[in-house]
């Protein structure tokens, strides 16, 4: 079946940096899009940035704009984000998910967009 794998998240202090990557696994993507979400305690899971695998059109979150970037390797079915300048805002579980959004940035945003999710990894950004 298809897995996605989430990788790369840790403990930071605010104005550093971390890369996340995604692998995907068991099956062709070059027709998807992927997204990445996080989800903060106490809060719903939302949408961070999204990434087509043909075009290679980015879509981000007005939270995360100018500061994280999303990118793809179509080759090796990953996908990574680039995190700039991390706030503590931005502590929260960030979960992988690949899936046929139209494109519409309003379709990209929606979870039920998206047929398949990684575990999840945890990103904290001290003060």
């Amino acid at each position: 079946q298809v897995q996605l794998v989430e990788s790369g998240g840790g403990l930071v202090q605010a104005g550093g940096s971390l890369r996340l990557s995604c692998a995907a696994s068991g099956r062709t993507f070059s027709t998807y899009a992927m997204g990445w979400f996080r989800q903060a305690p106490g809060k719903e899971r939302e949408f961070v940035a999204a990434v087509r695998w043909s075009t290679g059109n980015t879509y981000y979150a007005d939270s995360v704009k100018g500061r994280f970037t999303i990118s793809r390797d179509n080759a090796k079915n990953m996908v990574y984000l680039q995190m700039n300048s991390l706030k503590p805002e931005d502590t929260a579980v960030y979960y992988c998910a690949a899936g046929v959004p139209t494109d519409y940035r309003l379709s990209y945003l929606s979870r039920a967009k998206y047929d398949y999710w990684g575990q999840g990894t945890q990103v904290t950004v001290s003060a």
